[in-house]
């Protein structure tokens, strides 16, 4: 497309091209935490595609969709690698929640009351539940949890750069959602109806809340909860 001087139009290449932007940041969203917004996505990768429309080079011989794909994935990518999804305080409590929850099925044999969790880590149960709620467990999944013992080969890189997954790749997500599965299937009674509310039916805490009878920061603490008990779960995975 160009213009009536013969240069490219870029405002109606970048119209054209936002569906592409649009359909790269839904494929992105289906692998990443619940906490990552598709707007923040799109919004890079707009970025992205603007960036490819001013680096293009007919002479490479390659297609300028490739090409932008290539740019607007990689902006995506550079934007959740700087983002700080959980400050380090947060995700410290948390990793003490799961490895309280850790200790305490071990040693329980089944899955351990709120009031036996904060027992374990030396608080009180509101203290324990003030924590949940600052936590806010959105993560089942840390980048870091992913990353090989040299540093490489991390969770973006595996599991979102590539838009066709190799056959290793779709082994271990195969794995994951059946041990995430069959992890949920032990949470408690009230715990898996959150977790079925929120994640299979997209509702949100508000009005599971409601469904529940309890407030909303409660919705929020089971959730957490939860999440603890999953990564708990699934560290052998």
């Amino acid at each position: 497309m160009y213009t009536a001087t013969g240069r490219l139009d870029n405002s109606a290449l970048l119209k054209q091209y936002s569906p592409l932007v649009r359909r790269l940041a839904h494929q992105m969203i289906a692998k990443l935490p619940a906490n990552v917004e598709i707007d923040d996505l799109i919004q890079v990768g707009m970025i992205g595609l603007n960036d490819a429309l001013g680096r293009f080079d007919l002479g490479q011989g390659v297609q300028f969709e490739t090409f932008a794909t290539q740019r607007i994935r990689g902006a995506m990518l550079d934007e959740l690698r700087g983002s700080d999804w959980m400050s380090r305080g947060n995700r410290r409590q948390q990793r003490e929640i799961e490895g309280a929850v850790h200790k305490l099925e071990q040693r329980l044999g089944r899955p351990p009351q709120e009031s036996e969790i904060a027992g374990e880590l030396g608080i009180s149960l509101g203290d324990y539940q003030d924590i949940l709620t600052k936590v806010r467990g959105t993560q089942l999944v840390y980048l870091e949890d992913m990353t090989g013992d040299d540093g490489s080969d991390d969770f973006l890189d595996r599991h979102v750069a590539s838009e066709e997954a190799n056959p290793l790749s779709l082994l271990q997500d195969h794995r994951m959602r059946e041990a995430l599965v069959e992890a949920i299937k032990h949470l408690p009674e009230r715990e898996q109806y959150v977790m079925s509310m929120y994640y299979e039916h997209d509702m949100n805490l508000k009005e599971i809340a409601a469904v529940l009878g309890v407030t909303e920061s409660r919705v929020c603490q089971l959730h957490s909860q939860s999440i603890a008990r999953l990564r708990s779960k699934l560290r052998s995975w």
